[in-house]
């Protein structure tokens, strides 16, 4: 990529994600899975560049992002190990430069982090929601909320994948054993002393700060909803029934009926949704962003929420709770998304040149 400052006239953004020394090499728009979003960036006169980061070439990576208008960025979390702590820190340098990047590592630690669940468990799709600070804290107050209220959710604060979360139950009476399940894949229930969970857990204090504690959801088989956002705008849903936090059949973890199913795209008028969407763009998204002190302009050009179905509702309707927002690495995402981050790109921009114009 030319390093060199373009002319300010000229929109240009880098889409940036992980990988080796091969796929720098290799990388164009036409070979990168992220091919429908450049297409779409082009179809509204945005050029837009693929940039592959890895942590053994950070100082070519940012001399790149200087060069363009903004930043659209898809690396998760956790990655074969490696965190995101020196890219973080490198894009906080790039956006105080001058280009802007989305999402923000500050609006990923806000927004798209597990203790959003806590932080917003007054709005319509909060639950029972707890917060651990420390070891301590955990070890005080976890034993006796199990007994009272029965099953959990674990949720470390940072991670993908099913990493980190884990379904703790009681399964007999004997004291201080629990039964637990990662929500990774393949993975197996089992029962341990509590000391074991507490130990297993400890390491999230540090990369994550805190660990998050949700009521289980009885209506997880029903599938999870995720709503895909661009802006404060939805721009179309995914509905899965998943198996994470379900036990495996007697057949085992790889057995056909352990796996998840497809995800089914829809887009943003689809009629089973409609309710849900109304919710979150007039209601639960505005109310997040007074929460959380976002303004609109700083929310990612695509991220997503994820809903289990909760209790119903008086009526017999379907309630909603929200389970995690992936605010890092949103994709795959539906048909109708590419048009809309393409939209939400061209307005940001548009500012961002007002802005400079003063």
């Amino acid at each position: 990529m030319d390093t060199e400052r373009h002319p300010s006239s000229r929109n240009i953004v880098a889409i940036l994600s992980r990988g080796d020394a091969v796929a720098r090499r290799d990388a164009t728009p036409q070979n990168s899975r992220f091919v429908c979003v450049f297409e779409a960036l082009a179809a509204v006169g945005v050029e837009a560049r693929p940039v592959i980061y890895d942590e053994s070439v950070s100082d070519t990576v940012r001399d790149q992002l200087l060069s363009v208008d903004g930043v659209l960025v898809w690396v998760d979390p956790i990655h074969q190990g490696k965190t995101r702590a020196e890219l973080d820190a490198l894009l906080r340098d790039v956006a105080a430069r001058g280009p802007w990047v989305s999402a923000h590592p500050d609006v990923i630690l806000k927004m798209g982090v597990k203790e959003v669940l806590y932080q917003t468990r007054h709005l319509g799709w909060g639950t029972d929601t707890h917060r651990y600070d420390s070891a301590a804290a955990f070890r005080a107050e976890f034993p006796s909320r199990l007994k009272a209220s029965g099953p959990r959710v674990l949720k470390q604060n940072r991670g993908n994948g099913g990493q980190g979360i884990w379904k703790v139950e009681l399964p007999t009476s004997a004291d201080g054993i629990v039964r637990v399940l990662h929500a990774q894949r393949g993975s197996l229930p089992e029962d341990m002393p509590i000391e074991n969970l507490f130990a297993r857990c400890e390491p999230y204090f540090g990369w994550g700060g805190c660990i998050i504690d949700q009521a289980y959801q009885p209506r997880l088989p029903d599938g999870m909803i995720r709503c895909y956002m661009s802006g404060a705008k939805v721009a179309g849903f995914g509905h899965q029934l998943i198996k994470a936090l379900i036990p495996p059949p007697p057949e085992g973890p790889d057995a056909p009926a352990a796996q998840p199913g497809p995800r089914i795209m829809h887009g943003p008028d689809a009629p089973p949704f409609q309710a849900l969407r109304r919710s979150m763009e007039n209601e639960w998204t505005p109310r997040m962003m007074e929460t959380l002190g976002i303004d609109e302009g700083s929310l990612p050009v695509i991220w997503d929420a994820d809903f289990l179905y909760g209790p119903r509702n008086a009526t017999g309707g379907d309630t909603y709770v929200l389970c995690e927002i992936n605010a890092s690495s949103c994709f795959p995402i539906p048909d109708e998304a590419p048009a809309a981050i393409a939209r939400t790109v061209k307005h940001r921009l548009r500012r961002a040149q007002k802005v400079r114009a003063g």
